[in-house]
């Protein structure tokens, strides 16, 4: 009789405090089991992979003033990093909503927090985009607080498999919902130069935007397809040799980030989802209710400083911040994505 039993096959050898590939990297993945290698790895500043250290923690939660009692909604949800501080401040009385357009990291945030208590007893996550808040007060009422993070999650980023990040081989994908949307790639088919050399401007205030632009439409026009992360950036650094030597690598790595972020914000119209979702703010928000936002590029803080300042004059709120905030130097040493944070907040009249 034909042994049918697997062979039985070792893991990857763990490969030192930072494995290169996403894959090899298990113990990072398993911050339960392996909290000594999570330790090390956020002490050097760096961010443990399949994991989001929460940004501004102490700024936000000054602001906010969580009561027992209240109702609140963290709009997105991510690692739960914000969730769990604003779940402890509830001490267990009223009730937070959170809702995350990934299917798939809710999911594992979900559990996440369930083992930790927070069950649906305290908490109810959704699988809804931030702009659809107002579906929830149904259901909710309105809220005493909301926190929106706008950047995208550390899980996201590192994760190969998502297309978000120029520096692993991946699908160019870029959606954080896969199962909505066309991918970036699929953008990237049919899209004209001066409608990419738009995007890449407006987006990303990319200085290169019309030579990057030209040279991912003549790839594609070649009959090339540019379906991955890798040769998205291998077009954008061909067409930038001109930049000079002592220039050219610090060059090539900015514009690689700029065009991924350009094409982030478009195939999840970001945008306009941020817009939705600030002219829905006030339909939602108890009187005297408090809100505060995060965001991580000059494009998102202008539309929150604006909306905040239009409702501010209408009568809508009663107090908004005058001056951005920022993440500390020293949360900034400890985790290099705080860097480009930016919080505003607003209290509703």
């Amino acid at each position: 009789m034909e042994n049918q039993e697997k062979e039985h096959r070792r893991r990857v050898r763990y490969k030192g405090a930072h494995p290169r590939n996403y894959s090899e990297k298990y113990k990072e993945l398993q911050p339960e089991k392996y909290g000594d290698t999570i330790a090390k790895v956020i002490q050097k500043g760096n961010t443990p992979a399949g994991m989001h250290i929460p940004i501004c923690v102490n700024e936000i939660m000054t602001f906010l003033n969580i009561l027992p009692g209240q109702t609140g909604l963290d709009a997105t949800l991510g690692y739960g990093g914000h969730t769990q501080e604003m779940l402890m401040r509830l001490d267990g009385k009223g009730h937070l909503y959170a809702l995350d357009a990934d299917p798939i990291e809710i999911s594992k945030t979900t559990e996440r927090l369930a083992s930790l208590g927070y069950g649906p007893d305290i908490l109810t996550t959704k699988n809804l985009n931030f702009a659809n808040m107002d579906e929830v007060t149904g259901e909710a009422g309105l809220f005493d607080f909301i926190l929106a993070d706008l950047g995208v999650s550390s899980m996201q980023i590192d994760n190969p498999d998502r297309g978000f990040s120029f520096k692993k081989e991946g699908p160019l994908d870029l959606r954080l919902n896969p199962e909505k949307g066309i991918s970036a790639s699929e953008r990237l088919r049919t899209i004209t130069q001066e409608e990419l050399e738009g995007m890449l401007f407006e987006n990303s205030d990319e200085p290169y935007a019309q030579i990057i632009s030209k040279a991912i439409v003549s790839q594609i026009q070649k009959g090339e397809d540019i379906s991955t992360t890798t040769k998205l950036q291998q077009v954008i650094g061909d067409a930038l040799q001109f930049l000079p030597m002592d220039e050219i690598k610090e060059g090539i790595k900015k514009s690689c980030q700029r065009t991924f972020q350009a094409l982030r914000i478009d195939v999840n119209n970001e945008f306009e989802v941020l817009f939705e979702f600030l002219e829905k703010l006030p339909t939602v928000l108890a009187k005297r209710g408090r809100v505060t936002i995060l965001t991580f590029h000059s494009g998102e803080d202008r539309m929150v400083k604006k909306s905040f300042k239009r409702l501010l004059q209408a009568g809508v709120y009663s107090e908004v911040s005058t001056e951005v905030i920022r993440p500390t130097a020293e949360e900034c040493n400890r985790n290099s994505r705080a860097r480009s944070a930016k919080m505003r907040w607003a209290i509703k009249a």
